[in-house]
């Protein structure tokens, strides 16, 4: 009989090309997953690992047992779904990623409260960005991720996940009290063209979006400054050193050297979106979790 805690040790060797990065993801110690690999390999009698370079990757074998193994994990994932779901106890542990606005701004009072109210649940966090959270949930590291979309900048999502829509941020340009903006109502794209611009590194949601926003100008966004925290930008503002487009989702009240400007033409707006797997659709501690997120979103 195949040994389905195995089984998860050799899809996480897969996922992380390594027995070491695999044993950090699970919480194991790298010999316990070593073991559970070999156990596996001795119940099939084939290799289900070979070495390359300083990693190890999947032989023929090994790939054909995930792959057919991958369903029975799914399915048996269904089922401890729906037998919590008979209970109605809210349990377990919940491992959540969220991008850092969304991590202060909205789950850490969420999951406060949640664990207040169910006592018998344990929840992780970590921050990530989009991409990675949807990975990572994709391929069963993760329980729940919250992650962010701008305007058209898209973020593919597998159709083996469900997306709940949790809330609408606004983003609003940022800039010195001395600055001539400071005085103004609104602005448009086209009174930002020649300002420098503290930004998020390039290849970054946000930084996509601010390029989008220049759609039209002829012009590119003058990045004078890059960093990738917006309390960092808020800063970096306070000193004169550019302007910023920074989330209200997780911001702290600006002090007297800051005004925030709204922006129009088009308005800077992003959808937080949670995503599961679909086998967890009955899953209390899912389903708990989606509410609160949505009602703390409002």
């Amino acid at each position: 009989m195949i040994d389905l805690a195995a089984l998860r040790s050799l899809g996480a060797v897969d996922t992380h090309g390594s027995v070491v990065a695999a044993a950090d993801a699970l919480g194991f110690t790298p010999s316990a997953v070593s073991q559970q690999v070999k156990r596996l390999e001795r119940q099939t009698g084939v290799a289900l690992l070979e070495r390359v370079g300083r990693g190890v990757m999947l032989t023929d074998d090994g790939r054909h047992l995930l792959d057919a193994g991958g369903r029975l994990l799914r399915d048996l994932e269904q089922v401890e779904a729906g037998l919590h779901r008979r209970t109605g106890v809210v349990a377990g542990h919940l491992r959540i990623a969220a991008f850092s606005t969304a991590m202060r701004g909205l789950v850490a009072g969420v999951v406060r409260d949640l664990l207040d109210a169910h006592p018998d649940l344990r929840v992780s966090l970590v921050e990530h960005e989009p991409w990675d959270t949807v990975d990572l949930v994709a391929t069963g590291q993760l329980e729940l991720g919250l992650f962010h979309t701008w305007g058209d900048v898209p973020v593919d999502v597998p159709d083996h996940l469900v997306r709940t829509a949790v809330a609408r941020d606004v983003a609003d340009v940022v800039v010195h009290r001395d600055h001539p903006l400071a005085s103004c109502r609104s602005v448009t794209p086209a009174d930002l063209v020649d300002e420098g611009w503290i930004a998020t590194p390039e290849g970054t949601i946000c930084r996509q979006w601010l390029s989008r926003m220049y759609d039209g100008t002829g012009r590119r966004p003058r990045i004078a400054h890059v960093s990738m925290e917006f309390d960092s930008h808020l800063a970096l503002v306070r000193a004169g050193l550019g302007i910023a487009l920074v989330p209200r989702l997780g911001r702290a009240a600006l002090d007297d050297a800051l005004v925030a400007v709204p922006a129009r033409n088009p308005v800077p707006t992003r959808d937080v979106v949670a995503v599961h797997r679909r086998t967890l659709d009955d899953s209390p501690a899912i389903r708990a979790a989606l509410a609160s997120l949505c009602d703390a979103g409002g």
